[in-house]
C-alpha cells in the first residue's frame, strides 16, 4: 500500500492552541506543521513549547527552524494574514489560532497568499462556506469549502450533547452557560478595554460574558436553531472549563438515570470524542484530556416537572485535536476527488 505524503498545515498563531496543535502533529503519522507565523521571538516560542510537554528535550530551535523527529518548521515573524506568504511552503491547509483573524477578509488574505483552505480555531464573525463540528455534520463537507471553522470547544461540546440527547428525547428549548477557563485576551489587572466587566481582572473575578454558541448553532444542528440561550462565566482558573445545560423536554417523563444511560450507551459511537465520567471529578481532573464532551453523570438533575440540568466538562486540548481531524476529513476528501 503506498503510504500518502504528510498532510502540510501552516499555523498562524503560536498561543496554547497552536503548541497544542503542534505538540499533537509532531506526535502523529500524517501531518506535519511547516511554518509558523507569529511575531513572538522564535526562542521564547521554543521556551513555552518546551514547558508544556511531558519531555522538553523532543523540541530543539535551530536558526528560526523548530525541529522535532519528523519535521522542521520555519517561524516566521508575522502577525497579518494579507504579510504571510504560505504559497513559499506548500502548504494543504492553514489553521489560524489567534482568534483575532474571525472577519471574512482576513481569511480571504490568507487564501489570496496561497493556502488552498483556511480555517479558523473559532467561530466566524461573518459568513464562511462551513462550520464542521466532527461527529456532529462531518459528513456534510465539501471539496469547494474554503473558508472553514471548527467552532469553538464550547461550541462543539454543546453540539455533541444536544446531538446525542436528542436522538433519544425530544427537547423544546433551553440554556447554556459554559464555567470557563479565563482566556489570553482578558488582563490580568483592571485595565481599560472594549468591554466594561472584560476591563476586569481575571485573575480575581467571574466575569459574566456573552457567547456566540447560541447563534451559530442553528448552522450545526439545525434543529435547535433559536432555541437555546447561550453565555459564559470567566473563572480566576487556567485550564479546564465546564459546561452547565439546562433543557426543557417535551416528555416530562425523562428523569435523570434516562439521560445518563443514553449518554452511557452512545459515547461508544463517539470514540476518542465523548466519554462519560463515573467519579466525583473537579476542573484540574480534565487537563490533558482530549475528549470535546466528558459527561459528567454525578451532575445530572431534574427539576421540576420538565427540566433535566447536566454537566459536563472539557479543555482546549480537545479543541486542538478535532481541528486536526477537521484537517484530516478536507484532506482524506480532496484525495478522493483526485483520484475520481
Amino acid at each position: 500500500m503506498v503510504q500518502s505524503n504528510p498532510i502540510r498545515i501552516g499555523l498562524m498563531g503560536f498561543g496554547q492552541t497552536g503548541r497544542q496543535i503542534y505538540d499533537l502533529a509532531s506526535r502523529s503519522e500524517d501531518l506535519e506543521v511547516v511554518a509558523i507565523a507569529d511575531i513572538g521571538d522564535p526562542s521564547i516560542l521554543h521556551y513555552l513549547l518546551r514547558s508544556e510537554v511531558n519531555d522538553p528535550r523532543q523540541y530543539e530551535l535551530q536558526g528560526n527552524f523548530l525541529v522535532n523527529s519528523r519535521f522542521k518548521t520555519r517561524v516566521m515573524p508575522i502577525d497579518r494574514p494579507a504579510e504571510m506568504p504560505w504559497d513559499m511552503f506548500g502548504v494543504d491547509i492553514v489553521i489560524d489560532a489567534t482568534g483575532k483573524h474571525r472577519e471574512r477578509a482576513f481569511m480571504e488574505d490568507h487564501l489570496l497568499n496561497g493556502t488552498p483552505r483556511i480555517m479558523l480555531r473559532t467561530l466566524p464573525a461573518d459568513h464562511i462556506d462551513r462550520i464542521v463540528v466532527p461527529g456532529i455534520n462531518s459528513g456534510a463537507i465539501e471539496a469547494g469549502d474554503r473558508m472553514i471553522s471548527a467552532a469553538s470547544g464550547t461550541t462543539t461540546a454543546l453540539c455533541l450533547l444536544l446531538k446525542i440527547l436528542s436522538a433519544d428525547y425530544a427537547i423544546e428549548c433551553g440554556s447554556m452557560t459554559t464555567i470557563h477557563a479565563y482566556t489570553s485576551d482578558q488582563t490580568l489587572q483592571d485595565y481599560a478595554g472594549s468591554d466594561y466587566r472584560r476591563s476586569r481582572s481575571a485573575a480575581k473575578n467571574i466575569i459574566p460574558n456573552h457567547h456566540e454558541a447560541g447563534i451559530w448553532l442553528g448552522h450545526i444542528v439545525p434543529e435547535f436553531d433559536g432555541k437555546l440561550l447561550t453565555s459564559a462565566l470567566n473563572v480566576p482558573i487556567h485550564e479546564g472549563c465546564l459546561l452547565d445545560v439546562s433543557l426543557v423536554m417535551a416528555d416530562n417523563k425523562v428523569d435523570a438515570q434516562a439521560i445518563n444511560d443514553t449518554m452511557r450507551r452512545s459515547a461508544p459511537d463517539y470514540a476518542g470524542i465523548v466519554d462519560v465520567v463515573e467519579d466525583p471529578i473537579v476542573s484540574s481532573d480534565v487537563i490533558g484530556n482530549a475528549h470535546s464532551l466528558l459527561f459528567d453523570a454525578k451532575g445530572t438533575i431534574k427539576a421540576g416537572e420538565s427540566i433535566i440540568k447536566t454537566l459536563s466538562w472539557y479543555e482546549n486540548l480537545g479543541h486542538a485535536a478535532r481541528m486536526l481531524d477537521v484537517v484530516r476529513l478536507y484532506a482524506n476528501l480532496d484525495r478522493q476527488q483526485e483520484a475520481a
